[in-house]
């Protein structure tokens, strides 16, 4: 995240930094990426399964003689778990579909009779099969099937797939594998990283090729994904992890800096801003987090992303303080202030908004919020929304005409088509008005 030059130059005078930050690097462009994949891809499409393997051996260090989970597999995955997390696991699974399904109720097929005997209209048509890859490295993500698998089956898909890769035990992680099945996956395959993305576009997982793809991952997923599409979707090309928060002096200063460091935490390269109208407040976020820094288990990922891209700005009123988040435009966001609603009638561009002092994005980062995580980043938010049920349906849209409707319609559009010299087009109208005629 990084203020563009229009905006500083707007807004001059009207903020100063009491910590800069540095851009994030773009790994999915990356040139040794880039290499890496494109290598990758092309050997799986011309080896198909005995590529993926070996990638899988290579890199994942998979021994197993099957990568697909058989159905009992699947739903035997929670009992392995404990109560407390299967029963978290399941709540996460509800609310999100609760909330894609009541997003989904709002895409309504319609028609309309736009004059006398010309009538159009839109029908909503799930894609057929999509592809979700479910990250399980470092930090499995556990809520992301919640993301992908339940949304896509609460969008109506028939089919969605699963690759997760596997654990160092040989197997995949049974947390991951239960938020698939109570999201309703139809099949799981311990696959991981590019090879796991080619499988699925490619069609070499003893089915067709899935009609989109889905899901984080590092950046040679990401790129993987990049490379693919066109023969299939994607939801998007998300980068690191973000957040920013916009408070003013009635903020907890504790409650800013844990959650400055709650996303910093997903990786070394994620950026975290703080932008406030209070230069008190902003040095006291600052104190806080070094405090909460030294007693962090996983400082060794907040500290550095804190360290190299955190940043701490302190802008004049609200309005500089809304034109410069809009600038950002952060995947996640959160207000605390004593004018939230305000903040929230004008802000436009972020993948996620979490209001008030009771609202924290690891609720969303965790499903129990409902909305979707996969959100997003590198300012993606001026232009594209997160992934939603919409994301999933095709509004496709159709027409029909009377032949009382006819002879305005061909007019025109004979008229436009001799103008432009296609005459084919042209006489897909005349025909029509010669047999009306007749």
């Amino acid at each position: 995240m990084r203020f563009s030059p229009d905006i500083l130059a707007e807004l001059e005078g009207s903020f100063h930094h009491l910590k800069p930050g540095s851009d994030t690097p773009s790994a999915q462009r990356d040139p040794q990426v880039i290499e890496t994949v494109t290598t990758m891809l092309s050997d799986i499409q011309k080896r198909g399964m005995d590529a993926v393997l070996d990638y899988a051996k290579q890199l994942d260090g998979w021994e197993g003689s099957e990568i697909e989970l058989t159905p009992k597999e699947i739903a035997e995955s929670g009992s392995r778990l404990p109560d407390d997390l299967r029963q978290a696991i399941e709540l996460g699974a509800e609310r999100t579909a609760i909330f894609a399904s009541e997003t989904r109720s709002h895409l309504t097929d319609f028609e309309t009779e736009i004059l006398p005997g010309m009538v159009t209209g839109v029908k909503y048509v799930p894609v057929s099969r999509v592809g979700a890859y479910l990250p399980a490295g470092q930090f499995p993500l556990t809520a992301s099937a919640f993301m992908t698998v339940n949304v896509a089956k609460a969008a109506g898909v028939p089919t969605v797939i699963s690759c997760t890769p596997p654990q160092p035990g040989g197997g995949a992680n049974d947390a991951v594998v239960y938020a698939a099945h109570v999201s309703g996956v139809d099949r799981v395959f311990v696959l991981g990283g590019v090879q796991a993305l080619a499988a699925m576009a490619f069609g070499l997982l003893e089915d067709a090729p899935v009609d989109m793809l889905v899901g984080a991952g590092n950046a040679y997923v990401a790129e993987a994904k990049r490379q693919l599409f066109g023969r299939a979707a994607i939801d998007l090309l998300a980068g690191p992890s973000e957040v920013a928060v916009i408070a003013d002096e009635t903020a907890d200063p504790e409650i800013v800096a844990a959650d400055l460091l709650g996303q910093a935490e997903h990786g070394k390269d994620s950026p975290a801003a703080l932008i406030t109208t209070s230069e008190a407040l902003g040095q006291q976020v600052l104190d806080a987090v070094e405090r909460q820094l030294a007693e962090l288990s996983t400082s060794n990922i907040c500290g550095p992303a804190w360290r190299d891209y955190g940043s701490v700005t302190v802008a004049r009123d609200k309005e500089s303080a809304a034109k410069l988040m809009d600038d950002l435009a952060p995947e996640h966001l959160e207000i605390i202030t004593s004018e939230d609603g305000w903040y929230h009638a004008n802000l436009t561009n972020y993948g996620s908004l979490f209001i008030g002092p009771w609202s924290t994005v690891a609720y969303s980062d965790k499903g129990m919020a409902g909305t979707n995580h996969v959100l997003p980043t590198a300012g993606g938010a001026k232009h594209s929304a997160g992934l939603s049920v919409s994301r999933f349906v095709k509004p496709l849209t159709y027409q029909k005409v009377t032949r009382e409707a006819t002879p305005e319609l061909a007019h025109a559009v004979q008229i436009i088509s001799d103008s432009e010299g296609m005459a084919a087009h042209s006489a897909t109208a005349t025909m029509r008005l010669e047999r009306i005629a007749e």
